[in-house]
C-alpha cells in the first residue's frame, strides 16, 4: 500500500475538524473585530460572549450533521491508515460535540450571572473540541500529539479565564505545570517507541509487535512512559492530584467541560493506543493496567467521602469513573469500545446536568457551592432538587431512578465478566467501590430533601439556559434508562468496526497467565 496521501484525501478525512476550526476562526475574528471595554462586566462584551456561545452551539450541531453523513456514507479515513474512519471515531465525535454544546449552554448561563468571560472564551471551547476530535481520529502518534496539544493549550487558558479570580489563576498554573510534565512523559514515550519500531503509525507498531514477541527494553520503557502520560490525561490515580484543585478553581462551565468532554477524548485515544496498538503486548501491560484501575476506583471513591465542597466531590467522583472505564480497557476488544461509548454518553449527560444545577444555585459567585448551599433545595426549587437527585443516582448506577447510569455500569461489568479470561476480581472491586460511592452521593440527596434551608440564604436565580439544559439531560437519562436501545445501537456500531469484535489470539505473560489481546481495524461500521 502506498503511504502517499493526497492533500484532498487528508482534507476529506478531517472534514469535520476543519469545518469546526474554520467556524472557530470566524468567531475569533468576530470577537476582536471591534474593540471593547477592558471591564469584563461591560454589557457590550458580555452580550457578544453570549452571542458567540450561541453561534458555537449552532456550529457544533452543523458539524455533528457532517459527522453523521460521513458515518452513513462510509467515510474510511486515509489510505495510509493515519486517520481513522471507523464507527468508534464517529461515535466519539458525536459525544464530544454533544458535550461541547452543553458546555456552551452553561457558559452562556454563567455569563449572564457573572459577566466573567470575554468573547474569545467560546472560541477556546471550540478549539479544544477540535483537538479532542483529532484525538478520536488519530491512528498515528504524531496526530495524537497534535490533538493533545491543541486540546490542552485551550483548556489551560480556559481554567484561568476568569481574570478576576485568584482561584482560577491558581488552577490554571497548576494544570499547566503538571500538564507540561505529563506531555513530556507522553512525548518521550512516543520517541522511544519510534526508536524501537521505526514508525509512528499504529498499524506499523502493531505489526512490529507481531514480529517481535520478546520486546526490547527501549520499547517497554516507551510504552510505560506513554501509559503514564495517558493516565494523567484521564485523571487516573496516582496521577490524579491535579484534578480536585483544577476543578475547584476553574469556572463551573469549564469544569463541566473538562470532567465530561476532555475525559471522553482522552479515553478514546487511550483505548486506541492500549488496545489497537499495544494489544499484542498485553502480557506486559495487563497487570499494570489492572492495578491502575483498582487504585483509581478506590482512591476516587474513598477521598470523595470527606468532601463538603460539591465541585471537589464531583472531581473525586470523576476519578472513580475513570477507574470504571479502565476496567473496560483491561478487557479490550469490541466489548470495551461498546462499553466506553455507552458509558461516556451517560456520564456526559449526568455531568453536564449536575453542573447545570450548580450554576443555577451558585448565582455567579466566585466560589464552589457546598452542601450548605444545596441544603433544603427541595423546599424552594423542588424540580431542581429532583433533577440533581437523578444525576447523582445516575453516577451511582441506580436502576430506574438513575436512568441509563445503571446500564452504563452494567455494560462495563458485563464486558469484564464475559471476557475470554473473566476479570472477576475487577468486577467485584467495581461493585464494592460503587457501593461506597452511595455514601457521598446520597449525602447530597439527603441535604437537598431532609435538611432545613438556612435563613436568609439566597434563592437560586433564574437561568433559562441552565434550566433548559437540566430538564433535557434529566429527561434523557430517565427515558434512556427505560429505553436505552438508541444509545446501545450507537455503541455497538462503534464497537464492531471490522474485526474489532474478533480479538486476536490470546498471549501468555511470563508467569503463564492467559491474557486477551484485542485489536481495532480501520473498517467502517455504517449506521443502519
Amino acid at each position: 500500500m502506498s503511504e502517499f496521501v493526497s492533500a484532498g484525501a487528508l482534507l476529506r478525512a478531517l472534514a469535520p475538524e476543519l469545518l469546526l476550526s474554520a467556524g472557530a476562526m470566524a468567531m475569533l475574528l468576530g470577537a476582536v473585530w471591534t474593540p471593547q471595554s477592558q471591564h469584563a462586566g461591560q454589557a457590550e462584551g458580555a452580550e457578544r460572549t453570549a452571542t458567540l456561545a450561541r453561534f458555537g452551539m449552532v456550529l457544533c450541531m452543523l458539524v455533528g450533521l457532517v459527522v453523521m453523513i460521513a458515518w452513513g456514507d462510509g467515510a474510511a479515513g486515509t489510505a495510509d491508515l493515519r486517520i481513522a474512519g471507523d464507527g468508534f471515531r464517529w461515535a466519539i465525535d458525536l459525544v464530544i460535540l454533544l458535550g461541547t454544546v452543553m458546555a456552551l449552554v452553561l457558559l452562556e448561563a454563567e455569563q449572564h450571572r457573572s459577566a466573567a468571560f470575554s468573547p474569545e472564551v467560546p472560541v477556546l471551547v471550540l478549539l479544544a473540541a477540535v483537538g479532542m476530535m483529532v484525538l478520536a481520529a488519530a491512528r498515528d502518534l504524531m496526530f495524537v500529539f497534535l490533538g493533545v496539544e491543541l486540546m490542552s493549550l485551550a483548556i489551560y487558558v480556559l481554567a484561568g479565564v476568569n481574570r478576576r479570580s485568584a482561584r482560577g489563576a491558581e488552577a490554571a498554573v497548576k494544570y499547566f505545570l503538571l500538564g507540561a510534565v505529563s506531555t513530556g512523559f507522553l512525548l518521550y514515550g512516543m520517541a522511544l517507541i519510534y526508536g524501537a519500531t521505526g514508525s509512528t503509525r499504529f498499524t506499523d507498531i502493531a505489526q512490529w509487535l507481531g514480529g517481535h514477541p520478546s520486546l526490547t527494553p527501549l520499547f517497554v520503557l516507551g510504552a510505560a512512559l506513554l501509559l503514564v502520560g495517558l493516565a494523567f490525561k484521564v485523571a487516573a490515580a496516582p496521577f490524579h492530584l491535579w484534578t480536585p484543585d483544577v476543578y475547584d478553581g476553574a469556572p463551573l462551565p469549564v469544569t463541566a467541560f473538562m470532567s465530561a468532554t476532555v475525559k471522553t477524548a482522552a479515553f478514546a485515544v487511550f483505548a486506541r493506543i492500549m488496545v489497537e496498538t499495544l494489544g499484542l503486548a498485553a502480557a506486559r501491560w495487563h497487570t499494570g493496567m489492572w492495578w491502575l484501575a483498582v487504585v483509581t476506583m478506590v482512591v476516587g471513591n474513598v477521598f470523595a467521602l470527606s468532601q463538603s465542597n460539591l465541585v471537589r466531590m464531583l472531581a473525586y467522583s470523576s476519578i472513580a469513573h475513570a477507574g470504571y472505564l479502565l476496567v473496560a480497557l483491561v478487557v479490550g476488544g469490541s466489548a470495551a469500545t461498546t462499553a466506553i461509548v455507552f458509558y461516556m454518553v451517560s456520564y456526559t449527560l449526568a455531568t453536564m446536568g449536575a453542573f447545570g444545577v450548580l450554576v443555577a444555585i451558585n448565582n455567579g459567585r466566585d466560589h464552589a457551592p457546598t452542601l450548605n448551599d444545596i441544603a433544603g433545595l427541595w423546599l424552594v426549587r423542588p424540580w431542581l432538587a429532583a433533577a440533581m437527585a437523578v444525576f447523582l443516582l445516575a453516577f451511582l448506577g441506580m436502576p430506574l431512578a438513575g436512568g441509563m447510569g445503571f446500564f452504563a455500569k452494567w455494560y462495563v461489568l458485563q464486558a469484564a465478566l464475559q471476557a475470554s479470561v473473566p476479570q472477576t476480581i475487577l468486577a467485584v472491586v467495581l461493585v464494592l467501590t460503587s457501593a461506597v460511592s452511595a455514601a457521598y452521593y446520597l449525602q447530597v440527596v439527603t441535604a437537598m430533601f431532609m435538611r432545613p434551608r438556612a435563613e436568609g440564604q439566597a434563592l437560586p436565580g433564574h437561568a433559562p439556559a441552565a434550566h433548559a439544559l437540566i430538564a433535557v439531560t434529566a429527561a434523557a437519562l430517565l427515558v434512556l434508562g427505560v429505553y436505552p436501545t438508541p444509545v446501545v445501537q450507537l455503541a455497538r456500531q462503534a464497537g464492531t468496526s471490522g474485526s474489532a469484535s474478533s480479538p486476536a489470539a490470546p498471549v501468555r505473560d511470563p508467569e503463564g497467565a492467559r491474557i486477551q489481546a484485542a485489536t481495532f481495524t480501520p473498517a467502517v461500521a455504517v449506521p443502519r
